[in-house]
């Protein structure tokens, strides 16, 4: 069942009498519950991709409906309220709060999320039951955003979007990330979109779409995703 479908998609930025067009007439359709990658070089149009979907920037024309919702056309107070209830965001770098511990950090998500779920549950799922004192500066890298994954599982989102989620990850931990986000993926049903430049990444998923000069090239199943422990990095 799709649970994301963009329908003649474009985004336009102006600057004056020049234009960009970031996306171009995109058509695409997301099965819930896939691991998703998206690949392209720089300027493609990934990022805007993952940004219309996550409700942080909207179309210049088309649709857009996720989870049976036209999201395309929504004010900017009705965006945050779908990207509180709908959507999880894991960025390559973790955007924690220095200041609070790490449980505190994964337990912010209760003020805006409507069906939040447990932090310590989250934390747990991600390994760092140890950890829930400790502050950001105490973790290391890998651990920083394997709690940048518990704060977005937290919300209960329907989709998580990842931007690079291992760019500043040595490859041990960049498994271990990404073993975590397969999990979630296969056992829990959630559907996860990943943003690389990484092409092994791909080899792990279920649906892997190309981009390049703001257009979609490709779109395809894998037939047999590999498990994280056989990429080669």
């Amino acid at each position: 069942m799709a649970i994301v479908t963009f329908e003649n998609v474009s985004r336009v930025y102006k600057s004056g009498d020049h234009e960009l067009k970031a996306l171009d007439s995109v058509n695409l359709s997301l099965n819930e519950g896939k691991f998703i990658v998206i690949l392209g070089p720089s300027g493609a149009g990934k990022s805007t991709l993952l940004n219309m979907l996550g409700g942080l920037d909207s179309p210049t024309s088309g649709t857009i409906t996720v989870d049976g919702k036209d999201i395309s056309t929504l004010s900017d107070n009705e965006l945050a309220e779908y990207r509180a209830a709908k959507v999880g965001f894991v960025f390559q770098f973790y955007n924690l709060v220095p200041t609070l511990t790490v449980y505190e950090n994964v337990a912010l998500v209760k003020e805006i999320a409507p069906n939040a779920l447990d932090p310590k549950q989250m934390l747990a799922e991600v390994g760092l039951s140890d950890h829930i004192k400790n502050f950001p500066a105490e973790l290391s890298g890998g651990e920083q955003q394997r709690v940048s994954i518990a704060r977005a599982l937290a919300k209960n989102p329907k989709i998580l979007l990842c931007d690079e989620p291992t760019g500043a990850l040595d490859s041990e931990t960049g498994v271990l990330v990404l073993k975590l986000l397969l999990k979630m993926a296969r056992s829990y049903g959630k559907t996860i979109v990943i943003v690389t430049h990484n092409q092994n990444i791909a080899k792990m998923a279920d649906i892997v779409i190309r981009v390049k000069n703001g257009k979609i090239k490709s779109c395809e199943e894998v037939e047999s995703p590999v498990n994280a422990d056989d990429i080669e990095w």
